[in-house]
């Protein structure tokens, strides 16, 4: 019995692709995932282990195991950590003693933006760049280990102050964990928030440019994990981005650690109404422009989901009535042809993002007439019985009026191909937050949109965050599909994004992702939400005015939203 005992302590079992196997105890998970890569197009990089992503390194446990790879999200953000820290690495062995820093800005396309601090004693140039690329390559070619280590959070405070990384000290001084993982390769000591790769020698696709005042380091994308896509500048992106960034540095607010230590010091009130008389103002300032021009008869605005477009719609054509405008909302939705007629995607669904399932000819007829000075009956869709309404509203265009149209096709000129460009003012609206979690640790713009449609449907449309994040995947296809490609075109880029929103969010994002069962698929989502919210001090919403975009999500809007 003692040594059948100790016979299964020594084997553990696991369903791979719907077969079982056995391994000896202490197999890594890098050892099983050697057996089965030429199973896959793309490298393996992490592991599912009952439903709980793993590092390659780790010791394999018995279950049901799946690979994760690099065309897959975990496994994309996992290599793009890495590269990071590879990245970081190559600086301080070519810059040694010049306690270089290197900060992660934003991230932009396929890739981070990168700058030196203030006080960096270099310059870089074309020359600069290479020796750096050159020493990742050399790094990369040595397949180092990259280890994980877990110390007391008191240490990790302690060490990072030691090393001259002062946003991630600041960062875990709030941290309610008592430990912290940190990572090294080859005596280098950082932190990164989430899964990495075992070793340098899976980092092979990588590249860097100059751009703007810094570089961007490059990573491929999710259609080919094995060749770095051509950099498209998004220059108007980059001058918003920047001028958040200018600002939260006037704020003294530039990453997490900062906003909780503005938390702390009970300045939040005073953040929130600088915030949102600064989005007044901005708002403001675009009507006056909008108004200057007669000939902008047409405002179009499109932006990814959650960008808060309705509040700012509302906002914006209030602004234009101070002015003594009048302007007219026409929801884009209002142009659904009749659900039998709208197209399908490739899983035999109705693909109501797509332009297709707009009736863009009667859209583009209806506003020639208001151009031209007739009165039109413009449509209005009932989504209950997916069809046209038999009787619309008459509308007809005096001198003052203007349209608002909200949809996601704004900025596509093929939507409004019959109306002259300049009879058309187009916006683009996102949450293009300035924090980042620390020096190299971005704050994806994506996970503030997610976090906010998960507190909005949970509240006005009883959808469960769980439901929120399956669907999460779809929405970003249409986004990067019909509005990402054209954000470049629009006159004015604007920031939605609130300094103070995710302290904010926590508190109602919290429960609804608590509620996702281990078993469920969007488990592993919910997970690395939770633990980036983590980061976060609380903030009560009540401080926040009834007209913010933030009251969008959290609900006690002024506005019909």
């Amino acid at each position: 019995m003692e040594k059948e005992i100790k016979k299964q302590e020594e084997t553990i079992r696991l369903t791979i692709l719907g077969k079982e196997h056995s391994y000896a105890a202490g197999t890594t998970y890098q050892e099983i995932a050697a057996d089965y890569r030429g199973q896959y197009a793309d490298d393996i990089l992490l592991v599912l282990n009952n439903n709980r992503l793993r590092e390659l390194n780790h010791r394999a446990e018995s279950g049901t195991l799946t690979f994760v790879t690099a065309a897959e999200k975990a496994g994309r953000k996992a290599y793009r950590r890495s590269v990071t820290l590879l990245l970081q690495k190559a600086v301080h062995n070519l810059y040694t003693g010049k306690k270089l820093q290197i900060h992660v800005r934003h991230s932009i396309g396929q890739g981070y933006y990168c700058e030196t601090d203030s006080e960096a004693p270099i310059e870089f140039d074309r020359e600069a760049l290479l020796r750096i690329k050159l020493e990742m390559m050399r790094l990369a070619d040595q397949d180092l280990p990259i280890t994980k280590r877990v110390i007391p959070t008191d240490e990790a405070v302690a060490l990072f102050g030691r090393l001259g990384m002062k946003d991630k000290e600041s960062l875990f001084r709030y941290r309610r964990s008592s430990n912290v993982n940190i990572y090294d390769l080859d005596g280098y000591v950082d932190y990164y928030y989430g899964y990495m790769v075992p070793s340098t020698g899976y980092l092979k696709y990588f590249d860097l440019l100059l751009y703007q005042k810094g570089f961007m380091l490059l990573f491929p994308d999710r259609r080919n994990t094995r060749m770095i896509p051509e950099f498209r500048p998004s220059n108007q992106l980059f001058r918003t981005l920047a001028e958040a960034v200018r600002w939260g540095d006037t704020m003294g607010i530039s990453t997490v650690g900062a906003l909780n230590d503005a938390v702390a010091a009970g300045r939040l009130q005073e953040i929130i109404l600088i915030q949102e008389a600064l989005m007044e103002r901005k708002i403001g300032s675009l009507a006056e422009t909008i108004a200057a021009r007669p000939e902008n008869k047409f405002i179009m605005i499109a932006g990814p989901s959650s960008s808060g477009k309705t509040t700012f719609s509302h906002r914006l054509s209030i602004q234009l009535a101070a002015l003594g405008m009048k302007p007219h909302p026409v929801p884009l939705d209002d142009y659904y042809l009749d659900r039998s007629l709208t197209p399908r995607d490739e899983n035999g669904n109705y693909d109501f993002e797509c332009l297709e399932a707009l009736d863009v000819e009667r859209f583009n007829q209806d506003m020639s007439r208001l151009l031209a000075g007739e009165e039109v009956e413009l449509p209005i869709f009932n989504f209950k019985t997916g069809k046209r309404e038999p009787v619309g509203r008459k509308m007809k265009l005096g001198q003052e009026d203007v349209l608002v149209i909200e949809g996601i096709h704004g900025l596509n000129d093929k939507l409004s191909y019959a109306l002259p460009r300049e009879s058309k003012f187009r916006i683009y609206i996102s949450p293009l937050t300035q924090l980042n979690i620390d020096e190299h640790n971005c704050l994806p713009t994506t996970d503030g949109r997610l976090l906010r449609r998960i507190v909005r449907d949970a509240r006005t449309r009883d959808t469960a965050a769980e439901d929120t994040i399956a669907m999460w995947p779809s929405v970003r296809r249409g986004e990067e599909k019909y509005i990402f490609p054209f954000q470049e075109e629009a006159d004015v880029m604007f920031n939605s994004a609130h300094i103070y929103e995710l302290s904010v969010l926590k508190i109602y994002a919290e429960p609804l992702l608590s509620a996702i069962d281990r078993s469920s698929p969007e488990y592993i989502e919910a997970k690395r939400l939770l633990k980036f919210l983590d980061y976060f001090l609380p903030v009560s919403g009540e401080q926040i005015g009834p007209n913010s975009i933030i009251r969008e999500f959290i609900g006690g809007s002024c506005f019909h939203v």
